[in-house]
């Protein structure tokens, strides 16, 4: 069984250092949080295993196979999907074909067919809207497709930025039951998201970061306390 493993990475800007030391491992199948003050750097940890920024230090396996120094194109060809902070969708397209731009991540044609109806099933909207295009779709309906997208490339691995971000409540539920859905259908996720609370309650271990370092691990058990998490952000 492969596992998505980072070993004491190590990422800064212009000599600034943005991740120290961290270590963090995800296995197929589980949920695990990753929350923290803004700036603490999350989403750099996020953008450093897809290759997207260089890692001063440490490494990201895949498996036994390191990922460090690899292009973005080529760690979405592994098996890791990146669903970006603000979806980064193209509003003039459709939601098909924002959706078939995923194929370009998948290693295989084959079962594109089977994995696009799961997709439709998880994500009615986007059957629902297929030819509409997707500048037109509610901030809801536009993250939802954002993730159809990355689950079309049929990843092992799934990391998502701040996926709840201006979302209404209602929705917020939503697309955290897809993740449990995506979950238990075997493949592993790694959640950057401000709720907190929700991470905690939802994910199997959720790491608190600031400043760059790991500072705390919580368990769904911590999701009611509050003065823990609170201290683990003022740390």
């Amino acid at each position: 069984m492969r596992t998505l493993a980072i070993r004491d990475l190590d990422v800064a800007y212009g000599g600034v250092t943005a991740v120290h030391d961290l270590s963090l491992e995800v296995v197929p199948g589980e949920i695990v949080g990753l929350i923290g003050p803004n700036g603490s750097g999350k989403s750099t940890t996020l953008h450093a295993i897809m290759g997207l920024v260089p890692a001063r230090g440490g490494d990201v396996l895949l498996g036994d196979t390191s990922l460090r120094g690899r292009t973005p194109e080529a760690v979405a060809r592994s098996g890791v999907a990146l669903v970006p902070e603000g979806r980064r969708l193209f509003a003039e397209l459709t939601v098909e074909e924002n959706l078939r731009l995923g194929l370009a991540a998948r290693p295989s044609s084959e079962g594109v067919d089977d994995d696009l109806a799961e997709i439709y099933a998880l994500f009615p909207v986007c059957e629902e809207f297929r030819d509409r295009h997707a500048g037109a779709l509610s901030g809801g309906q536009q993250q939802q497709l954002a993730i159809a997208r990355a689950m079309i490339s049929n990843p092992s691995f799934l990391l998502l930025d701040e996926p709840s971000l201006g979302l209404a409540p209602t929705l917020v539920d939503r697309v955290f039951a897809s993740l449990q859905t995506i979950a238990e259908r075997g493949i592993g996720v790694l959640l950057v998201e401000q709720r907190a609370q929700r991470t905690v309650a939802l994910a199997a271990r959720t790491h608190v970061l600031a400043n760059g370092e790991l500072r705390l691990t919580l368990t769904p058990d911590d999701a009611g306390d509050t003065d823990k998490m609170v201290a683990a952000y003022l740390s």
